[in-house]
């Protein structure tokens, strides 16, 4: 994120949470939304975390609610030809629209695929006014902390009962969330990890998909900056970039440290790729909260032969994988990534005429 967007989107923040103590303490009413208030959502739901940061998402305004759109011209048709993780993606926006939503003074409301599952309309956002909480003003907070960091973890453990309270936060949201503890499954989950990561390094499109959106644009895409170069030999695990440009692999037997998680679904389709997207961003900004580095991991379930070998892992009911999420410690000191840019409010936000 540039310099410019930064000082704006901090700004955002602070004043919310500025006008939100204000609200909770009953020194002022609860308020009608008007135009700054819908586009100060939108500034701060722009931040949800997309697939390779293509943000395959806009806002139209209707009414006294907000309407979450697909854009599917922002979809990978090598390595997402269903649109899985773009709806998905969606999702994480969807939360994210809720979330600062309610820090901005309203609550959500929220109706999934009004117009049916064939349909780009993900969501319409009913926006009631009333006092924000303090949780919600505290969920904003880590709204704004919150960025991939593909850095290596550290090796320091990350409890198990710290991965199992991230998978309760998620599963409030619609999918379940399965906190990898069980030493055994942990092995089988990281050995399709590995494969899935092997057979898409070996598929020349992918690797030419994931290199096009390094450095795509200043409004989108992922810095080549925040790319890591990992040596090999350091054993590290496969994580979302696993192109020619990050040469990532597995150790086989799996050290532990850090925790995994599976969001999973009893269907798939696009209702349930909503509700995983939106329990993965639930979950990241608990994560955040707690000091905890999130990254998303999508391969094993982006390849045929690994995702049904991975369905056959998860108990029943909810046996569809839809993504998965990797939770350690970066280094306590270790100098901050430049953040990933995000497209201009005026670019995603429609029906709402713009300041004069």
């Amino acid at each position: 994120m540039n310099s410019d967007i930064d000082r704006t989107t901090e700004g955002a923040i602070g004043d919310t949470i500025a006008d939100g103590q204000a609200a909770a303490t009953g020194l002022r009413p609860a308020r009608e939304l008007g135009p700054a208030q819908f586009r100060r959502i939108v500034e701060l739901a722009r931040l949800a975390p997309s697939v390779h940061n293509t943000q395959p998402w806009w806002w139209q305004v209707s009414g006294t609610s907000l309407e979450l759109w697909a854009d599917r011209e922002r979809g990978l048709p090598v390595s997402d030809p269903l649109g899985r993780n773009l709806v998905i993606s969606c999702g994480a926006a969807l939360h994210h629209t809720a979330v600062a939503a309610e820090a901005v003074g309203a609550r959500a409301q929220i109706e999934y695929l009004p117009k049916g599952a064939d349909s780009d309309l993900m969501a319409r956002i009913d926006l009631v006014p009333h006092h924000p909480s303090v949780e919600a003003l505290a969920r904003l907070t880590m709204l704004g902390q919150r960025h991939t960091d593909r850095r290596r973890f550290t090796s320091w453990p990350v409890p198990d009962e710290s991965v199992a309270h991230l998978a309760e936060e998620g599963r409030r949201w619609g999918a379940s969330v399965l906190a990898v503890t069980d030493r055994a499954l942990r092995v089988e989950i990281e050995d399709l990890l590995e494969e899935a990561r092997r057979r898409q390094q070996g598929d020349p499109r992918i690797s030419d998909e994931t290199e096009a959106w390094i450095d795509h644009d200043v409004a989108d895409g992922v810095p080549s900056a925040t790319v890591p170069r990992f040596d090999g030999a350091r054993g590290e695990r496969p994580t979302r970039f696993d192109s020619s440009l990050i040469a990532d692999t597995t150790e086989s037997v799996v050290r532990g440290t850090d925790g995994l998680l599976v969001v999973s679904t009893p269907d798939d389709g696009p209702l349930s790729w909503l509700h995983a997207g939106a329990s993965l961003s639930a979950l990241w900004l608990l994560a955040t909260g707690h000091g905890l580095s999130v990254v998303p991991l999508s391969q094993a379930v982006e390849v045929e032969r690994t995702r049904l070998a991975l369905e056959r892992l998860l108990p029943a009911p909810s046996r569809v994988p839809q993504i998965l999420a990797r939770v350690g410690w970066q280094e306590i000191g270790r100098g901050d990534l430049p953040r990933s840019p995000r497209r201009p409010v005026d670019e995603l936000l429609r029906g709402l005429s713009r300041p004069a």
